[in-house]
């Protein structure tokens, strides 16, 4: 009968090593997928490796958009206590403009220029993403008539 105990006692021990193991593999792939978002302020205090793709969200900077002959566009993002030049090549969305909550997924190449290869601008009149606001009220950029439509990430322009 110990014996019996003793196997069973291996066999459990087993089946929560490998399903362990399982899980552990499963986040750390996920892991990697993941896209992060960080507003400019938080890259400030960080070193991201060029290439490495992630969000970057925050506000179109005033005065920053610059359409160039080759087709490219540039800008800032700022979150009102840093900024970051963003270029793009391709179609903007319709909302796009300065003054607006947007974010972009891409990389930094070798020169410290954050290249886009997607910008998704807000969707209607008062929304903007909950990280691009929560970025913002971090920072003392948000806007206290904006409380109101705070619990569904939203801010008015």
């Amino acid at each position: 009968m110990r014996l019996r105990k003793r196997q069973r006692l291996i066999l459990v021990l087993l089946a929560l090593l490998l399903g362990g193991g399982s899980a552990a593999l499963v986040l750390a792939a996920l892991g990697e997928k993941v896209s992060l978002f960080l507003s400019p302020s938080d890259l400030a205090g960080r070193a991201i490796e060029p290439g490495k793709p992630f969000r970057l969200g925050g506000l179109v900077a005033e005065g920053s958009i610059e359409r160039r002959a080759d087709g490219e566009i540039r800008f800032a993002v700022t979150d009102g206590a840093h900024r970051i030049a963003v270029a793009y090549r391709g179609v903007l969305p319709d909302l796009f403009r300065e003054g607006q909550g947007v974010v972009a997924q891409g990389a930094f190449d070798a020169s410290g220029l954050f290249r886009a290869n997607e910008v998704l601008a807000k969707h209607d009149e008062t929304y903007m993403p909950r990280e691009v606001a929560d970025a913002l009220k971090r920072t003392g950029h948000w806007k206290a008539e904006a409380e109101g439509s705070a619990a569904s990430g939203s801010a008015p322009r």
